[in-house]
């Protein structure tokens, strides 16, 4: 790359950068977190609601950056590029799903007595609302929510995933590319994106509150959380050139991740299991994430450096 043109490209890298964690910090501190901590349970759950709004910031990023930069839109990733690349979406699709499992089982071979089909913890969540429930009609509840999970979790998340694929995956991604080797792009990639989710874990998202070394553990876990993702995300994003697989794979485990947690008697814990984002809960997930690491590593090789995959 041409010094001129790696300028820009670490212009552009700065602005989506500074758009992007500028808007999110000031609208998830200013906005979501004053309505969360309001003490009114209505205007609580609007906080709530407008978390997911978050996720559209880094696509108003691209956007911005496009703009400012005057790069035009001609390049966005965005196109499917199927032919060649179906199992990459069925891996997007399913991927999330089995390794959630799988998780799920080692984690419950370690822990099996916190194993329940009584479905306390979630009949202790709906009591806390004021509902009661019997272990049956949860049971029948749950399989009828893992059903739709598994078959149109991708779908219905489609659009808020995309609001972040589209700026992690498919915007800052190629232009770290060109930067980079695929270490350490992946590395810094998913600490972006973990440090992007620092005002919304301080809120005790994913993570809760009052646990040991609040929030700095939580902010240390989910940017691990986001490195191992985010890998997994990349490989589909640059075998495909396009970050809609990866927008499949966010919905899919968005839909499926909390599954497990259903099945336990004290709802696990969020840094252990059966939560993906649990050491335990996560492991097949770190595993595969090395993997594809490992195969990214190899094409970057045979291309001579160049881990931009040619699709």
């Amino acid at each position: 790359m041409k010094k001129k043109e790696f300028d820009i490209n670490a212009k552009r890298i700065l602005i989506f950068l500074g758009v992007t964690f500028g808007i999110t910090y000031l609208y998830e501190i200013g906005v979501v977190g004053r309505l969360l901590h309001s003490g009114n349970k209505e205007i609580q759950a609007v906080g709530q609601l407008l978390v997911a709004m978050a996720m559209f910031i880094p696509a108003i990023g691209v956007v911005i950056t496009r703009l400012i930069t005057k790069e035009g839109f001609a390049d966005s990733w965005i196109r499917p590029n199927l032919k060649g690349n179906v199992k990459y979406y069925l891996f997007a699709w399913f991927g999330p799903v089995a390794l959630t499992i799988l998780g799920a089982v080692i984690y419950f071979l370690i822990y099996p007595n916190n194993l329940t089909f009584n479905m306390e913890y979630l009949a202790s969540v709906y009591k806390a609302n004021g509902l009661t429930m019997e272990a049956s009609q949860l049971r029948n509840m749950i399989a009828g929510q893992t059903v739709v999970a598994i078959l149109m979790a991708p779908i219905l998340n489609a659009i808020t995933c995309f609001g972040e694929e589209w700026g992690w995956r498919g915007y800052l991604l190629p232009k770290m590319s060109e930067r980079f080797k695929i270490i350490p792009m992946l590395l810094i990639n998913g600490v972006i994106w973990g440090l992007w989710h620092a005002p919304l874990t301080i809120l005790g998202h994913n993570y809760g509150l009052g646990y040991a070394d609040y929030p700095y553990l939580g902010i240390f876990a989910m940017c691990l959380f986001c490195i191992v993702m985010g890998t997994i995300f990349s490989y589909v994003t640059l075998k495909t050139k396009s970050c809609l697989p990866a927008v499949i794979a966010h919905g899919s485990i968005n839909g499926f991740a909390s599954i497990a947690v259903y099945f336990t008697k004290d709802g696990g814990n969020p840094f252990i299991g059966p939560a993906p984002t649990g050491v335990i809960g996560g492991i097949a997930f770190i595993l595969t994430a090395i993997v594809v690491a490992i195969l990214l590593m190899r094409e970057e090789k045979r291309n001579k450096g160049n881990v931009i995959i040619n699709a």
